[in-house]
């Protein structure tokens, strides 16, 4: 039986030369896999950066794309994450119209409710920092939208295998590369 559509998490540890990025999405472009979310950014070893990609598709179009990614060259290794027990989260930066006065503390108390900070105040806006699930970001953007939303900036998700989950299992997959 086909499995059904779902989102899926893949990290691909990339080594951290130039035109990695440009490599990868045109590759994956090309063979017509959407991404519906990438972050990329430094690891611990300076040598090596981590893309964290969001696609959507069954098993076999996972399938086909962790295969794609593992014939490049500059690709270290893909970790499917969404098979594994792990953490993620996206970042939200939202300028909101907010007077000062009652609205202005109704705004606030929204962004305690969501646990998140308010990095910057203008005369007539704030600027709000939210972190968290995808559907909490979400979450917040739908009860926000009322007070106006004046520009709004989300990263593409990032996540990370939990410190107690196998790591050697059959879903890892590693690429010959020296980095």
């Amino acid at each position: 039986m086909p499995s059904p559509t779902q989102r899926h998490v893949l990290c691909a540890l990339v080594q951290n030369v130039p035109g990695v990025l440009a490599h990868i999405s045109g590759m994956l472009a090309s063979r017509g896999f959407n991404i519906d979310s990438l972050a990329v950014g430094e690891t611990e070893n300076t040598a090596l950066s981590r893309m964290t990609f969001v696609v959507v598709g069954d098993d076999r179009i996972l399938e086909q794309v962790r295969k794609q990614l593992e014939k490049i060259v500059t690709v270290v290794r893909v970790i499917d994450v969404s098979s594994r027990d792990f953490v993620e989260r996206d970042l939200l930066l939202v300028k909101v119209r907010s007077p000062s006065g009652p609205q202005r503390a109704e705004v606030r108390e929204l962004v305690d409710i969501f646990r998140g900070r308010i990095v910057d105040v203008g005369p007539d806006e704030l600027m709000i920092e939210i972190s968290g699930r995808e559907n909490k970001v979400q979450a917040f953007i739908e009860r926000i939208r009322p007070y106006g939303i004046s520009e709004l900036v989300r990263t593409g998700r990032i996540a990370m295998v939990r410190s107690d989950a196998d790591l050697g299992s059959e879903d890892e997959s590693s690429h010959a590369a020296s980095a």
